[in-house]
């Protein structure tokens, strides 16, 4: 189902990102969600991979941070 808020979001999701991010997977995840006839594990797999354009979670600290990875 789709997310109206980020407090909607799965506390998985919520406990891992800092707030700027639960907005990128929200909104990525409620258009794959209609635009992919409401598969919600294609729609979680999208908004993830929307997530990883802008964030990189950080090897120290295990925290999702902004910004291309140090790989990149």
């Amino acid at each position: 189902m789709p997310y109206k808020r980020r407090s909607d979001l799965p506390e998985s999701v919520r406990d891992a990102l800092p707030p700027h991010a639960e907005g990128i997977y929200k909104e990525a995840f409620n258009s794959a969600y209609e635009q992919y006839g409401h598969d919600e594990a294609r729609a979680h797999r999208i908004a993830w991979g929307a997530l990883k354009r802008k964030y990189h979670k950080d090897e120290q600290t295990g925290k999702w941070v902004e910004g291309p990875s140090e790989d990149e």
